[in-house]
This record gives C-alpha cells, structure tokens and sequence, in this order.
C-alpha cells in the first residue's frame, strides 16, 4: 500500500504542477498578445487617407506662413522644422 500511495501523491502533485504551468502560461500569452495589440497602431492593410485639393491648399498656406515666420526671425531653424513637419503630418 505504500507504494501505491506514493505513486498517486507524485501523480497528483506532478498533475498540479502541469495545471498551473498550463494556466500561467496562457495568462501570460493573453498579456502578451494584449500588449502587441496596444502597440500597434493600426492594421497594415489601412490606407492613409487621400488628403483633398482644400487640405493641401491649407497646408501650403500654414507652410507660407510659416516660412515667412522663419524668415522674419521670430522662429529658429529647429522650431521651422518641428512645425513644418507637424504640419506635413497632420
């Protein structure tokens, strides 16, 4: 009897050990996959949208105004970039 009682305790603790590795692996998985989806901002297949005749007119007329800003000193090299490329991004 006591072997037989030791081969059920070792069954036993080896088939709870094998349950929880189970669980904690596809908790972990289910973070994982979560994490990856936050992370990615959009699906590949989604085109960027096609800007309208009126949008680029918008932003060439921001661009003008921002050049003339550069050119007249009241922007640096650095601000005329981050703010153009803020607008081309937009």
């Amino acid at each position: 009897m006591g072997l037989l009682r030791g081969m059920a305790r070792t069954a036993a603790v080896a088939g709870t050990a094998t349950a929880v590795s189970n669980r904690v692996s596809r908790r972990q998985s289910g973070r994982w996959a979560a994490k990856e989806q936050s992370a990615s901002p959009e699906p590949a297949a989604a085109a960027p949208p096609v800007p309208t005749v009126s949008d680029t007119d918008a932003k060439l007329d921001q661009l003008r105004k921002l050049g003339e800003l550069k050119t007249s000193g009241v922007l640096s090299d650095a601000e005329f970039e981050s703010q153009k490329a803020r607008i081309l991004n937009s």
